[in-house]
């Protein structure tokens, strides 16, 4: 009979509870003697199996964490949570890893918002669409894929920013402007009603017409930004809706980006992390045997309507202007922004001189990869910055902060 009771007792034990968690220790110091706040830590999960699920603890305290599936095979690639650091400071953190769950990873509130929306003719709201889709793909000869999607693409944002990407061969971004930090595409969808203007919403914010906007990637015909046209296809989708980042992905099959030369297959990632007004791009080309040194490739800023520029020389470039958002001196008002963009100098072959459209760079990859970051600033933020010189002061620090990241050492069991 004792013996019974100690088997049934033993089988009660989930297998998952005695062997499916690891743990690894993680450790994020601030290199710097400024105060860092939601410094991005990301782990790459390929050498702990087939993640289901994690949990992120400081000094015993749970904080919020996401898993992202970056291929989209239903396995978890990475790992990331968000460190807030005193100058000099140095912090531990806890992260437990599971394999053998089958509940979903744990809900945090949400930091960040992507959405994509086909128009939805049949809501009476004039600008509430509720046809909500994760990817759309358009073949090179559509005839009109800007108007497919409600505000013509893809949007993200953080507390701090919003930002829409034109699903077309300019492959624009356009800027929303906000006065108070919160997320807010969910309510207007870019498109703000006068109640949600009286409320304190923001709005759009940047004319962009065939610009760069804030930071497009383009190709270049050896004196002028070509678009990213033809294609054989055209693709945005959304890869991760938060809690803590966002990720968009836009791809560009058979693009013919040089003439005489092979099309190419390229990814451009968007990443923005909560907390940030800056966001990464990522370039990835995916087509393979094509050495991609043989090709030039150009991005930048608008050149906001008799705006200011700043650069520092070696890849840092910004500028703070007015204009009307949308073309109508009638019924909008003039915005003030202020934009910035910062190439890393492997990626720069020139930085031209400022035109009536662009303060453009054009650029190469190294290998197969190009990575830039982008950051914008409305003159409506109560929390932002409210003329040049203050902007301009930020995009320094935001370099020297970019260039000194927090430092991360990942000990295993």
């Amino acid at each position: 009979m004792i013996k019974k009771l100690f088997l049934l007792a033993f089988v009660a034990i989930p297998v998952s509870a005695t062997w499916a968690q690891q743990r690894i220790s993680v450790s994020v110091a601030n290199p710097s003697a400024t105060d860092r706040t939601d410094q991005p830590v990301v782990i790459a999960l390929s050498d702990y199996g087939e993640i289901r699920k994690a949990i992120v603890t400081h000094e015993g305290q749970e904080i919020p964490c996401q898993l992202d599936d970056l291929d989209q095979d239903d396995v978890f690639d990475e790992l990331c949570f968000l460190a807030d650091l005193k100058g000099k400071e140095k912090k531990n953190y806890e992260v437990r890893l599971y394999t053998d769950v089958q509940e979903a990873p744990k809900q945090y509130p949400a930091r960040v918002f992507a959405e994509m929306l086909i128009r939805n003719d049949k809501v009476k709201q004039k600008n509430k669409h509720n046809n909500y889709i994760e990817a759309i793909t358009a073949r090179g000869d559509c005839a009109n894929s800007y108007n497919i999607q409600h505000h013509h693409g893809v949007d993200f944002e953080s507390e701090l920013n919003g930002i829409r990407i034109y699903f077309d061969k300019r492959q624009t971004l356009d800027l929303y402007g906000k006065f108070n930090k919160r997320l807010e595409l969910e309510a207007t969808q870019f498109y703000t009603s006068p109640e949600q203007k009286a409320e304190g919403y923001g709005d759009d914010v940047l004319w962009v017409g065939n610009t760069f906007g804030l930071g497009a990637f383009r190709g270049w015909d050896g004196q002028h930004p070509t678009m990213i046209d033809p294609v054989s296809s055209r693709t945005q989708r959304i890869i991760s809706y938060g809690p803590l980042r966002t990720i968009v992905e836009l791809v560009d099959k058979g693009w013919q980006a040089a003439a005489g030369k092979a099309p190419i297959n390229m990814t451009i990632r968007y990443i923005q992390y909560a907390g940030h007004r800056d966001t990464d791009v990522e370039v990835y080309f995916t087509k393979k045997n094509i050495d991609m040194r043989n090709y030039l490739f150009s991005t930048g800023i608008i050149n906001v309507k008799g705006s200011e520029e700043f650069s520092d020389h070696k890849g840092l470039r910004g500028c703070w202007g007015s204009d009307f958002p949308t073309g109508d001196t009638i019924n909008t008002k003039r915005e003030t922004v202020g934009l910035g963009i910062l190439i890393p100098k492997q990626h720069i072959v020139s930085e031209e001189k400022a035109n009536k459209d662009n303060y453009a760079f054009v650029v190469k990859a190294n290998q197969n990869t190009l990575k830039y970051k982008i950051a914008y600033t409305s003159d409506n933020e109560v929390f932002g910055y409210h003329n040049s010189k203050d902007w301009f002061s930020f995009l320094k620090l935001w370099r020297k902060e970019v260039e000194q990241p927090v430092k991360v050492v990942i000990t295993k069991p």
